[in-house]
C-alpha cells in the first residue's frame, strides 16, 4: 500500500496495524532524510572546496557559519508557522484551507524576508568583527555573510515550498530537489571558486544559485503538481490564520534565536582559542552534521504525520506513531554515532587537508558520537510537538538546555582544556537535552504500559 493510500487511512478514520504504521513512517522518512542529507553534503561540498584554498579561507566561512543558522533557523518560525496548519487542514479533510493557508505562507515570507535579507546584508561585514575574527579572514567572512544575506528570501521560499509539500505527505518531490541543489552546487561551486577564481565568495555564490534554482522549482510544482495545494485559493491574510500561525510559529522563532545565539556565542568562546581551532570546530561541526541528518528526517515526517492525525481528530494513532517515530530515531542515531566513531578521521580528511585539524577534528567528532542517540531523540521529538502545535515547551526547553548548560560548561571547560572542552560541554548538554525532551513527549503523549516494539 502507497504512502498516500496510508495517510489516507487517517484521514478517512480507518486502522491502521503496526506495519502500516511502519510503512508509513519509513515511506515518508526516508526521502526528507535524504533531503536533509544532500544539503549537509552541500555544506560539505561549499567547506571541501574551499578547504583546498588553505586553513584562512575555511575559518573565513566557519566565523559566519553560526550566524547564517541563525537567520535560517528564526526565519523557520515564518514557515511552520502555516505548514503546521497545513498539514491539521489536510488531515481534517478541509484541503481549500490547506491551500489558502500555503497562500498565506508565501505572502508572509515575502514581506519578512526582504526586509530580513536588507538589514543583513547592511551587518554582513560588522558582524565578523563582533564575532571575533581574526583581521586575515574578516573581508572573506563578510564577502561570503554579504551574498548569503541577499539571497535570504530564496533561503525561505525553499524552506516554505519544501514544509508545505511535506504536510501534504509528499516528502519525495522535497527529497530529490535537495538532491538537485547538491549537485548544481557542485557545478556552480567549480565554476565560481576555481574557474572564475572568486574565492570563498565564490562557494557564497555557487550556494545561492543552487538554492534560487531549487526554490523555484519547488515553488512551480506546488502550484502545478500538488493536488492539495494547487486548488483555487484567495491571496490574502485570514485573521484567524495569522493568530495561530503567530502561537505556532513564534515560539519556533524563539527556540531558534536561542539555538542560534548559542551557536554565536560559541563561535565567540572558540574564536578566542584561534584560526586552527575555528577551522577544527568548523570543520567537526560540519561533517558532524552529516551523521545527525536522518533524525531531521525522521522530524520532517513526524510533523506532517502528527499534523494529519491531530486534525483528524486521531489522538491514540499520534500516541503510537509519535513513541515509534522516536525509536526509530534513537536506533537510527545510535547506528550513525558508530559510524561517526568509526570513520571520524575519514570524514574530516574529506573537508582538510591540514594535518593538524584533521587530527583535532576527528578527536571531536569521536566524543560527540556518544551524544548522537539522545540528541536525535530530542530531534524527533520537537517534530513530534509541532504537528501536534505544542512549540512552547520546546523552546523553554532549548533555553534551559543550551544557555543554561552548554554554554556556562564550555566558557567554563575551554579555560583549562581549549577546544576539547567546548566540545565536552556539548557532548553532555545534548545529552541533557535528549532526556529533558523524552519528558516533554511522555507528557504530551503518555504511553502504553504494554507498547509494542519498533
Amino acid at each position: 500500500m502507497t504512502s498516500a493510500q496510508l495517510l489516507r487511512k487517517i484521514r478517512d478514520h480507518q486502522s491502521l496495524n503496526t506495519k502500516e504504521q511502519r510503512s508509513l513512517i519509513w515511506s515518508l522518512s526516508w526521502p526528507a532524510i535524504m533531503a536533509q542529507i544532500s544539503t549537509t553534503i552541500m555544506q560539505l561540498i561549499d567547506m571541501g572546496m574551499v578547504g583546498r584554498l588553505g586553513t584562512n579561507a575555511s575559518a573565513a566561512i566557519g566565523l559566519v557559519t553560526s550566524t547564517t543558522w541563525l537567520v535560517n533557523g528564526v526565519s523557520n518560525g515564518v514557515t511552520f508557522g502555516f505548514s503546521v496548519q497545513t498539514s491539521q487542514a489536510i488531515g481534517a479533510r478541509d484541503y481549500r484551507k490547506a491551500a489558502s493557508l500555503c497562500r498565506q505562507g508565501l505572502l508572509a515570507v515575502g514581506i519578512c524576508s526582504i526586509p530580513l535579507a536588507i538589514l543583513m546584508a547592511s551587518l554582513s561585514f560588522q558582524i565578523p568583527v563582533l564575532l571575533g575574527g581574526e583581521p586575515v579572514v574578516l573581508k572573506d567572512s563578510g564577502l561570503y555573510l554579504l551574498v548569503y544575506s541577499l539571497t535570504i528570501p530564496f533561503y525561505m521560499l525553499n524552506t516554505l515550498a519544501m514544509n508545505m509539500l511535506q504536510s501534504t505527505g509528499d516528502t519525495k518531490v522535497p527529497g530529490i530537489a535537495q538532491v538537485m541543489m547538491c549537485l548544481l552546487d557542485v557545478s556552480f561551486n567549480a565554476l565560481f571558486i576555481f574557474k572564475l577564481n572568486l574565492g570563498v565568495m565564490g562557494a557564497a555564490l555557487g550556494t545561492s544559485s543552487s538554492v534560487i534554482c531549487v526554490s523555484l522549482f519547488l515553488t512551480g510544482w506546488i502550484f502545478i503538481k500538488n493536488e492539495f495545494l494547487k486548488q483555487k485559493a484567495p491571496w490574502r491574510f485570514h485573521s484567524h490564520s495569522v493568530r495561530s500561525a503567530f502561537r505556532i510559529g513564534g515560539p519556533i522563532s524563539i527556540e531558534q534565536f536561542i539555538t542560534g545565539t548559542a551557536y554565536i556565542a560559541m563561535t565567540r568562546i572558540v574564536s578566542s582559542l584561534g584560526t586552527l581551532s575555528i577551522a577544527a570546530h568548523s570543520f567537526a561541526i560540519t561533517a558532524e552534521s552529516l551523521c545527525y541528518m536522518p533524525a531531521f528526517g525522521f522530524a520532517s515526517a513526524a510533523s506532517a504525520l502528527i499534523g494529519q492525525c491531530i486534525g483528524a481528530n486521531r489522538i491514540e494513532l499520534s500516541r503510537q506513531i509519535a513513541w515509534r517515530i522516536t525509536r526509530l530515531t534513537v536506533l537510527m542515531m545510535s547506528v550513525c554515532g558508530a559510524f561517526m566513531f568509526i570513520f571520524s578521521r575519514q570524514l574530516i580528511a574529506m573537508l582538510s587537508l591540514d594535518p593538524e585539524v584533521i587530527a583535532i577534528g576527528s578527536n571531536l567528532l569521536k566524543m560527540e558520537a556518544f551524544a548522537e542517540p539522545l540528541y536525535g531523540a530530542s530531534i524527533a521529538i520537537i517534530g513530534i510537538l509541532r504537528g501536534k502545535g505544542d512549540t512552547l515547551w520546546p523552546a523553554c526547553l532549548n533555553f534551559i538546555s543550551i544557555w543554561g548548560v552548554r554554554i556556562t560548561l564550555s566558557w567554563l571547560l575551554s579555560i583549562p582544556y581549549g577546544l576539547y572542552g567546548v566540545w565536552m560541554a556539548m557532548v553532555f548538554e545534548l545529552n541533557v537535552r535528549g532526556i529533558l525532551f523524552l519528558f516533554r513527549q511522555r507528557k504530551a503523549f503518555p504511553p502504553k504500559q504494554t507498547s509494542s516494539a519498533i
